[in-house]
């Protein structure tokens, strides 16, 4: 049986990868923090192991051990605004242990690699939508960490290892938490629908993402591990929509028309650089993985809502 190892299986996208990679029959194991108990949604078939991502002897020794054929590196801190927060630990986790995992699989032997990288290692790009040539220069911590990494990947590849970075954009689904907008938009728009909230505030409604649904990134991550060769990948829709636009799908997903007045804008929900739009060109993942989004933003908008409702 073929075995893989997650990091990061706590947040959205290890949830779904851990069950897509256990419905296809793989031994599955997972590194998770000793005090973030047992993941949610984690299938119980998976072989959890405590540990630290930062430690690198001791997720040496695991990648040893467990021997997988696949690793996949989720695991980072994930929050741009909490990368303000703890640039120094954002850079360790999110750099320094992503490439030391990769030299990790490299002394395991033949081990095919994923790193889940973002578009904000473009920064404010100078062109639109970008594309794995575009070039690198983010504007925050968190991007800075993922930009080390995904050109970590790249002088992997130089030594014949299977590495692939996947370059996700915006993706979404009700198993984001709460601290992302996103999530916050959608569950105090189903509280103001029940009567257990008055209204919403937010930072910069202009920001345009390009947002998706978190499981179709999750088959990227999948494809690109299997694909005979490596590479770098960008993954996204195409389109981009404002963070008004998502404010407007989910009050119209709650029944809500006149949503205007129930928003607020709040300074102090601005970041210190935040890109005004981010939006991707996946031609390649179409062409080389068979890869495509299959759930509109719209749609993706209206489950989260509709999972929010209860």
């Amino acid at each position: 049986m073929t075995r893989a190892l997650i990091t990061g299986i706590g947040g959205q996208d290890g949830s779904y990868l851990a069950e897509r990679l256990v419905a296809d029959g793989l031994e599955v194991h997972a590194l998770v923090l000793a005090a973030d108990g047992h993941p949610a949604h984690c299938p119980a078939e998976v072989v959890l192991h405590e540990g630290d991502l930062g430690d690198v002897e001791a997720t040496r020794r695991l990648v040893r051990d467990v021997a997988p054929s696949e690793v996949y590196n989720l695991a980072a801190i994930s929050s741009v605004a909490q990368s303000w927060e703890q640039p120094d630990r954002t850079a360790h986790v999110n750099g320094q242990a992503a490439v030391a995992l990769m030299e990790s699989a490299r002394l395991a032997g033949d081990v095919r690699f994923v790193q889940a990288s973002s578009a904000e290692i473009f920064g404010e790009p100078a062109e639109s939508p970008q594309t794995e040539d575009t070039a690198v220069r983010p504007v925050n911590p968190y991007g800075a960490a993922k930009a080390y990494a995904h050109l970590a990947a790249r002088v992997c590849r130089q030594r014949d290892q299977h590495v692939s970075s996947v370059v996700l954009y915006n993706h979404e689904s009700p198993r984001r938490p709460q601290r992302f907008v996103t999530r916050k938009i959608t569950s105090t728009v189903a509280a103001i629908a029940r009567g257990e909230a008055d209204g919403l505030a937010l930072g910069n409604l202009d920001a345009r993402r390009d947002w998706g649904w978190a499981p179709d990134y999750v088959d990227a991550m999948v494809r690109a591990a299997r694909a005979d060769e490596p590479g770098d990948y960008v993954v996204a829709t195409g389109t981009a929509h404002s963070v008004r636009e998502l404010v407007a799908a989910a009050f119209a997903a709650a029944g809500i028309a006149d949503w205007e007045p129930l928003v607020r804008v709040d300074p102090a929900f601005f970041r210190p650089a935040d890109p005004t739009e981010l939006v991707g060109d996946a031609s390649r993942a179409r062409e080389v993985l068979g890869w495509a989004p299959t759930v509109a933003f719209e749609e993706v908008v209206r489950r989260m809502v509709a999972a929010d409702l209860g």
